[in-house]
């Protein structure tokens, strides 16, 4: 039979070989490590969604203390940003960015220098939105709500991914050295056979 229902049976027969009488030892070990396959894989999902669930905690406070502690500042670039002689950004891509020195002035009202990110060949004196932590240095922004989320999803599908894959492997790697023991048997059946013929 072809096709998908094929394809079912097929699955079928090897997840429960059932009372066939022509099923091997090796059949039966097989299908019981499917089975193990399957169970695995499916129990193993409240686990990954636990610990994705935990690292969206832990993302979230984190996201929440880079909020109290950094705050988003102006600085005006003192110089020219590089200019790149090609992108290869695609239309609609952000534009290129370079770094160029700017100053800019904390909560305190002091004036700090370093270097920004600007858009590539603006001009001295260009506005750059920058964040500040607590004494007035250059930090990253801070920690979004859609990147927490992002990353428990990704931290969910990761775990259930590698915990599948372990199994997945266990499963092919059994199903080898099963086949490799009846191709071995098969031969000294055969050679059997052909001594028996013999005589």
């Amino acid at each position: 039979m072809r096709g998908p229902s094929g394809r079912i049976a097929r699955f079928r027969r090897r997840l429960h070989p059932g009372r066939n009488p022509l099923a091997r030892v090796g059949d039966r070990i097989e299908a019981a490590l499917l089975a193990l396959l399957i169970a695995g894989a499916l129990l193993a999902w409240p686990f990954a969604a636990a610990f994705g669930s935990e690292t969206y905690a832990a993302q979230t406070a984190r996201g929440a203390q880079e909020q109290a502690t950094r705050h988003p500042a102006t600085a005006v670039s003192l110089a020219a940003a590089d200019s790149q002689p090609f992108s290869t950004d695609g239309a609609g891509d952000p534009p290129a960015q370079a770094t160029a020195p700017a100053a800019w002035f904390d909560a305190r009202g002091g004036r700090h220098t370093g270097d920004v990110l600007a858009d590539a060949g603006s001009p001295a004196g260009t506005r750059v939105t920058v964040w500040l932590d607590q004494h007035g240095e250059l930090t990253s922004e801070p920690l979004s709500p859609a990147t927490a989320a992002a990353d428990g999803v990704f931290a969910a599908i990761l775990l259930w991914v590698a915990i599948t894959g372990a199994l997945a492997g266990l499963y092919g790697a059994s199903r080898f050295v099963l086949g490799r023991l009846h191709s071995a048997a098969w031969d000294r059946a055969w050679a059997e056979a052909r001594h028996d013929s013999r005589f």
